[in-house]
């Protein structure tokens, strides 16, 4: 999620992308570090809308999100769950979001499809085994998953938690991570070397 603080001026993405552009440099946002989740969406961003931000890199989620409550930054993009508290207390302000659709967590916040600017972002997480594991093996672990994305119980902690999830089993998974590995080494080599 885009989130700044809730007294900042911009009510909604369209005003941020806005003064962002008019004001190059000005806007400054934080992440956990160089290359890192926080960092890659931004960069997505900012090579979207040719706009240019500034790169604030903390040691941390936790430092860059209490950077941007404290006023020493302006944004962050963070996962639903790290920052929905501070939304909800009204100390930030969430003004779209780098999934597909409408999250359950946030419902009133909008993708960043949803808003015309074509990029998308996730923090994944799959089952790998090691190359000749018994086909027996990966079937029980592979039904597994299946039965896990489908629970009730784990349905209800993920939505809790701000997270959406999809089961993909191995041929659809193998894709995404492909496509996805492709379209990260893309804005690694747009955001170039970081010192």
């Amino acid at each position: 999620m885009l989130v700044v603080r809730a007294d900042s001026p911009w009510k909604t993405y369209a005003e941020f992308i806005a003064y962002a552009k008019a004001n190059p440099s000005r806007v400054t946002f934080g992440s956990s570090g160089n290359y890192g989740t926080m960092h890659v969406p931004m960069e997505q961003l900012k090579a979207a809308t040719s706009s240019f931000m500034l790169h604030v890199p903390y040691t941390g989620a936790g430092p860059a999100l209490l950077g941007l409550l404290s006023g020493q930054i302006e944004a962050v993009a963070s996962g639903p769950a790290s920052v929905a508290g501070q939304i909800k207390a009204g100390k930030l302000r969430a003004l779209a979001h780098w999934g597909e659709g409408r999250l359950a967590l946030l419902p009133d916040v909008p993708s960043f499809k949803e808003l015309g600017v074509p990029i998308s972002y996730s923090q994944w997480s799959g089952i790998f085994v090691p190359a000749g594991t018994p086909p027996d093996v990966v079937a029980k672990l592979r039904e597994a998953a299946r039965a896990a994305t489908r629970d009730e119980r784990t349905i209800q902690i993920m939505t809790t938690a701000g997270t959406s999830f999809q089961h993909q089993d191995a041929p659809e998974f193998d894709r995404f991570v492909k496509e996805d590995a492709n379209t990260m080494l893309k804005v690694v080599q747009q955001i170039g070397r970081v010192n």
